[in-house]
């Protein structure tokens, strides 16, 4: 049963992490929400390990960082994470993002075929 309270967006953004017991690598999130998201790599993290995310947008204004996330579960190289703490403007980019991903589908255009007029 899925016991998520904010919707995940699929999306494909590079990912880096890194925390104080020295675990560190690179990775793609594949999944992301106000409070969390999903993230593929060649790292094993132990659940319960504290991270810092920085999350790549396609945004000019660097990387999004999440100064505290827990990994909650990890299985064949994907990582859950729940965010713990972000500053108040990368909260605010953070809504922002998810917010563009919450209104995407809803104004795709006819661009790639029928009634493009092109």
């Amino acid at each position: 049963m899925d016991q998520r309270r904010h919707p995940r967006f699929p999306v494909r953004f590079h990912s880096s992490f890194s925390s104080v017991n020295l675990v560190a690598g690179d990775g793609i999130v594949v999944d992301l929400s106000l409070r969390g998201c999903g993230i593929l790599s060649s790292i094993d993290i132990l659940p319960g390990t504290t991270l810092e995310l920085r999350i790549y947008t396609p945004s000019s204004e660097g990387p999004l960082t999440v100064g505290q996330a827990v990994v909650r579960w990890c299985r064949s190289a994907r990582v859950g994470l729940e965010f713990l703490s972000l500053q108040p403007g990368e909260w605010a980019r953070l809504q922002e993002v998810v917010k563009e991903l919450n209104r995407q589908p809803y104004e795709r255009t006819s661009e790639d075929g029928e009634g493009a007029g092109t």
